[in-house]
């Protein structure tokens, strides 16, 4: 049951991912969730989508990961999110390893890239589905200051799809960020408490 005097809805809201990111920025908010990761083919989708623009590939990972659990938990409120970095049309995803990684960072160095990141809200038949989009530009960068940064960071960078982690050492890295942090992060926050406001799912 609910015990936040905030979320106005009987369960607590269902995070469609095991990201513990995520989740940190809900919690923040004052949001009681519950995660229950989607049980999606991703890259499959992916490919399913492969005339789709970045960020409505975006919004239709988010989607599927939304609809997918929602599909588990009926009554429940579901949210899905994904997000696709995308540099000069070249669509980015989470590198295997820190080779790929250095490679990454080669390629965004010196550029700016898009972050599109994607939030799809289930509840019942009500379906809400939005992106917001961060720009940001890396500094130049050598290899070594790419081997320097990938020492200190480790196999973390793994886990973030333009192998940075802003919030840590990754911020190193940049010479300008434009967009709204959560929404670098994964989940534009503003934009997402808006909606359950609509929803009627929070107090104020």
């Amino acid at each position: 049951m609910n015990a936040s005097p905030l979320w106005l809805a009987p369960a607590p809201l269902l995070l469609a991912s095991a990201s513990a990111t995520r989740r940190d920025l809900l919690t923040g908010a004052g949001l009681p969730v519950e995660t229950a990761p989607a049980r999606i083919d991703e890259r499959a989708l992916e490919a399913e989508g492969g005339a789709l623009a970045p960020v409505e590939l975006a919004r239709r990972l988010a989607q599927a990961k939304a609809e997918e659990v929602a599909a588990r938990h009926p009554g429940r409120v579901v949210i899905g999110a994904d997000q696709v970095l995308e540099c000069e049309g070249q669509v980015f995803h989470k590198p295997a390893d820190l080779a790929a990684a250095h490679a990454h960072l080669a390629r965004l160095q010196g550029r700016t890239h898009a972050l599109h990141s994607a939030v799809a809200i289930r509840r019942g038949g009500r379906a809400e589905d939005f992106v917001e989009t961060a720009r940001l530009t890396l500094r130049p960068l050598d290899a070594g200051a790419i081997d320097a940064y990938l020492r200190l960071a480790g196999a973390a960078v793994t886990s973030s799809v333009g192998a940075y982690q802003l919030e840590g050492l990754g911020i190193h890295l940049f010479e300008r960020v434009e967009g709204d942090h959560s929404t670098v992060l994964g989940l534009p926050l503003t934009p997402l408490l808006a909606r359950l406001r609509g929803m009627g799912l929070l107090a104020f």
